[in-house]
């Protein structure tokens, strides 16, 4: 596609992904779900400046094609996948840019069953994107916006209702990336009878995900280490990914959360015959442990959409990404940074140990990764000295799996095996000459 990629249009707010572009994203979206009559369209954003900018230009795109926009402010991705598909709304938009730095931004579209909008819709989102026309709503039929906290709020008494046990005693650390989740967060750990403490939790519009987040742990890591917490949580700009902190401070990626919760579930017999869909950048050693348990282990693309799709197939009830894209589909469609951080708390909980102890059974491969920059990584991975230098890594033994990122304008290498390090930089090589020679 020309803007939509794995997880929505991104780009630079106001040179690549503009007002203009949310605007008329709005006025498809209006026109498009009334479908006989007015459509009823949610609409959230994270804590970046350009996403207030970004709101009302979608809102009063939406509006002017007959919608009622209900907006829940400052909100987490999850939080409308879920007001969408418990309320009947027609779809939701989420305006963050997920992980990236404060000046990009992205529009993210939510169908009507909470599910990622379709590719056949976003294709002719698209078509009107580059020059379609509409008509605009008049009199009784233009739209309004709608203040709907209530929303949010309801989505918080949900996450309340998850846990089966009290978090009292528990001893939690959470970084919020100054992001959607720097109040809602606390908010349920707290009232959950835990004992919190944030970072994170101070956005000013340029701070998100700025040296903290589920990419920069590191803080929530001293953190943990300073105050002898039980685990840590670190969400990123969105809160649709968690990752994890054990109480000696060593970080568990998306990977290792699959392992402690698949585990816990199939010894409670709530796993299911689905087993564990993860994708191809997911560690083998994440497989062979599963295995070891008689647990199911199924690889996808790279990207949470085709994770949900894999697992809507399987009927697999768990499923993810190292990352900490992480979906429980018992309780929610798309992946849930809060809601996963809650079911990683309730395991420790429940089986009395530290979370160190409930990853001793998985013993991970060697990784390497890289993030390459490039204008167009479709036509520098076409190039034939690329594929050489792919083939000749893999012939050492290795893993690789080199792929145009979905979200950012960079070529991502993983390789995985006892020569890791060794093919990424014969690989990294290969892409910067290719890149100079297009």
């Amino acid at each position: 596609m020309k803007y939509f990629g794995t997880d929505g249009f991104r780009g630079r707010a106001n040179e690549s992904l503009t007002a203009v572009h949310a605007f008329r994203v709005g006025r498809f979206l209006g026109h498009f779900f009334a479908r006989g009559r007015r459509a009823r369209i949610v609409v959230g954003k994270d804590t970046r400046r350009s996403s207030y900018a970004f709101e009302y230009a979608l809102a009063a795109g939406a509006a002017a094609s007959g919608a009622d926009v209900f907006l829940l402010h400052v909100t987490t991705t999850p939080s409308v996948s879920y007001v969408v598909r418990t309320e009947g709304m027609d779809c939701g938009v989420m305006i963050s840019a997920s992980h990236n730095r404060f000046d990009d931004n992205g529009i993210k579209l939510f169908g009507g069953d909470g599910e990622k909008m379709s590719d056949e819709t976003l294709l002719l989102l698209e078509e009107y994107l580059d020059g379609g026309t509409l008509p605009l709503a008049s009199g009784a039929d233009i739209g309004r916006t709608v203040d709907h906290v209530a929303g949010r709020n309801r989505y918080l008494a949900y996450l309340l209702s998850v846990p089966r046990t009290s978090f009292r005693g528990l001893r939690v650390g959470l970084d919020c990336a100054n992001g959607s989740a720097w109040a809602l967060a606390k908010a349920v750990f707290d009232a959950l009878g835990a004992q919190v403490r944030c970072i994170g939790v101070s956005p000013d519009g340029t701070n998100i995900n700025a040296d903290c987040g589920s990419t920069r742990p590191d803080r929530l890591r001293e953190l943990v280490r300073l105050h002898a917490l039980d685990v840590g949580f670190a969400f990123d700009g969105d809160a649709d990914r968690c990752i994890c902190v054990d109480e000696r401070g060593e970080v568990v990626d998306g990977d290792g959360i699959l392992y402690v919760c698949a585990a816990d579930m199939a010894e409670r017999g709530e796993l299911g015959s689905g087993g564990v869909v993860t994708t191809i950048v997911s560690n083998g050693g994440l497989a062979r442990a599963l295995e070891r348990r008689g647990i199911v282990c199924a690889r996808t693309q790279v990207g949470d959409r085709f994770v949900a799709e894999e697992m809507a197939r399987r009927g697999a009830l768990l499923g993810g990404e190292p990352s900490g894209h992480i979906i429980f589909r018992k309780y929610a469609t798309t992946g849930d940074g809060v809601l996963t951080a809650l079911k990683v708390a309730e395991t420790v909980l429940g089986r009395k140990c530290p979370l160190s102890v409930l990853m001793r059974g998985l013993h991970l491969l060697p990784q390497k990764r890289a993030d390459v920059p490039v204008r167009d990584g479709a036509a520098v991975l076409a190039r034939e000295g690329v594929q050489a230098a792919i083939a000749r890594a893999e012939r050492t033994g290795v893993r690789m799996v080199v792929r145009a990122s979905g979200t950012e304008p960079v070529v991502r290498i993983l390789a995985e095996g006892d020569e890791a390090e060794g093919a990424v930089r014969l690989v990294e090589q290969a892409l910067r000459t290719g890149a100079e020679e297009l």
